[in-house]
């Protein structure tokens, strides 16, 4: 026997942004309903978009917010809805607002749910804002009993608890007839697989369906792949959405816990992490130029890996005709760097000017020349040639509206190989959270289905070009080498002691660590970086600049 019909939206929303998100939300009821449809389910803080930060401060903020709730609720008759938005605490104690899930029926809100565990770790900060709930209810529609509940709520279920309760144990006292679970889950390289996992974790220990809905798009560094899903209550995936795009899907809830899938749509397979990671940078650009007002990008094009990735992607997010690449060339650029990257360009079929920074470098040379009297070519020079280059990409993203696209890599944003002011400018950094051997790894998977980066950008030894001969190799580790130490230093937060026990030589070991601690301050001043790791370099990874650990 059929219990209710409940569709579920996979929506792109804006943060802050309430007649847009309103209206997808509208027109996503309005679809519902003629499809027969009982109940629709947003995702959490689907009304205001996630995450709102310090917005949730604001007075105003919170009105609009109850504004649009009670717009939508008038357009919930003969359908009901479950939306995620911010709920103001009643009483004087404790924070002043709960994340919350609405449920909105007969034209007004029916019951609100507030979400119990608030992460507070990487890039979450749900405590800073929201007040936890300590009271644990089903809601019930149409006769069905709904554990209804928000996105952390469902994740303490391993090994290793992060929380003292675990709201799902408490729910299921209730004998609840589907858990119902809206999430605003961003993207990570591991995070697909990880989700699946922990979603069937709950079906399998409370033995009723799950309806699983998670947003998409992206919201300044994060980036949110859907892959909301529907499971069975015999632990079955019913049904899973296509992810980085807007979906949706139809499901009949039987009252035996199994689910028909009423509404099909095509599925794809999301197993290869570059591909992953491909499609979330491609989204990560789209979705900041898109919600910004941004139409066009510009990059340095040097005729090396990075730059070459960082095209590659652009011109594919934004399309080739806003993508402009301007080669900036000096006395120490290689002629082959330069024939790559006008190969690359032409290959993509994106516009591009060279434009010399010789002139620039040799007035600024000409400019210090009594101040650096006695003083031998070094560090000075070359970073002086990076920041000539920075002042030419900004002048002209300054004169014609473009956005400057940063290409520095992780491994380099890590260990400060770059120059503030220089190359390290920029409104977006595009792969500064891959290291330099998966950027490598990137550019091979770009060019599997015909080729986008020449093979030379790719075979070729890495240089800065700041000097005669020069090398990455001069002054870091092989990249091999370095991005396995940062990357137990960075992801996994292993000390200098256990990494040397890993095998790894203890004084490069002391070397890398060093340098990365000692070069916070610059990364505190580089562009917003794409998430695509577990901890990237942004609002997730929180370190003091003026410490002695390590350094």
């Amino acid at each position: 026997m059929s219990l209710l019909n409940i569709a579920i939206a996979q929506l792109n929303y804006h943060s802050g942004n309430f007649s847009y998100n309103a209206t997808k939300i509208i027109d996503a009821i309005k679809q519902a309903r003629e499809e027969g449809v009982d109940l629709i389910v947003f995702s959490e803080l689907s009304i205001c978009g996630y995450p709102p930060r310090d917005f949730l401060e604001f007075y105003d903020f919170i009105k609009r917010c109850d504004e649009s709730i009670a717009t939508i609720a008038d357009h919930c008759n003969g359908i009901a809805a479950i939306v995620g938005a911010p709920f103001t605490n009643p009483v004087k104690e404790g924070k002043d607002l709960y994340n919350a899930a609405y449920l909105l029926a007969d034209g007004k809100i029916q019951q609100v749910i507030h979400k119990t565990l608030l992460p507070n770790y990487d890039i979450f900060d749900e405590y800073r804002y929201f007040e936890p709930n300590r009271v644990f209810t089903c809601v019930t529609y149409k006769g069905v009993k709904i554990a209804l509940t928000i996105c952390e709520d469902l994740w303490n279920i391993n090994d290793n608890p992060m929380y003292i309760i675990n709201p799902m144990d408490e729910l299921i006292k209730q004998q609840p007839d589907v858990m119902i679970n809206i999430a605003a889950s961003p993207f990570s390289k591991s995070q697909i697989a990880v989700r699946k996992q922990v979603m069937m974790d709950n079906v399998k220990k409370y033995h009723i369906p799950l309806f699983y809905v998670n947003m998409t798009g992206a919201q300044t560094q994060l980036i949110f792949d859907g892959g909301s899903m529907v499971l069975s209550a015999n632990g079955a995936i019913a049904d899973e959405l296509n992810h980085f795009v807007e979906d949706g899907g139809i499901y009949q809830l039987a009252k035996t816990g199994e689910v028909t899938v009423l509404k099909k749509h095509l599925q794809k397979e999301y197993n290869d992490e570059l591909e992953n990671i491909r499609q979330a940078l491609v989204l990560g650009i789209r979705e900041y130029f898109l919600k910004q007002g941004f139409t066009k990008a510009i990059l340095g094009l040097s005729g090396g890996i990075d730059s070459a990735v960082v095209l590659a992607l652009a011109a594919e997010a934004l399309s080739k005709e806003n993508v402009k690449a301007v080669l900036l060339p000096s006395r120490f650029s290689s002629p082959g760097s330069v024939s790559d990257a006008v190969e690359m360009a032409e290959k993509l079929g994106v516009p591009y000017e060279t434009i010399s920074i010789e002139e620039t470098f040799a007035a600024l040379e000409k400019t210090l020349a009594p101040a650096f009297a006695g003083t031998t070519f070094n560090v000075t020079e070359e970073n002086m040639q990076s920041r000539s280059r920075g002042i030419i990409l900004m002048a002209l993203s300054n004169k014609f509206g473009y956005i400057l696209l940063n290409t520095s890599n992780k491994s380099e944003l890590a260990v400060g190989y770059g120059t503030l002011y220089g190359d390290m400018c920029g409104g977006l950094s595009v792969i500064g959270d891959l290291y330099k051997t998966e950027v490598y790894a990137l550019a091979n998977h770009l060019n599997k289905e015909g080729m986008i980066i020449p093979e030379a950008i790719i075979s070729k030894p890495p240089s800065a070009e700041l000097r005669p001969d020069q090398l990455d190799s001069d002054s870091l580790p092989p990249y091999e080498l370095l991005d396995a130490i940062l990357h137990l230093y960075i992801e996994e937060r292993k000390g200098p002691d256990e990494i040397i026990q890993a095998g790894y030589d203890e004084a490069t070991v002391r070397r890398i660590l060093k340098m990365v601690n000692m070069n916070e301050w610059k990364r505190l001043q580089a562009p917003p970086v794409l998430r695509v790791s577990t901890k990237a370099f942004g609002p997730g990874r929180r370190m003091p600049i003026v410490a002695k650990y390590l350094s």
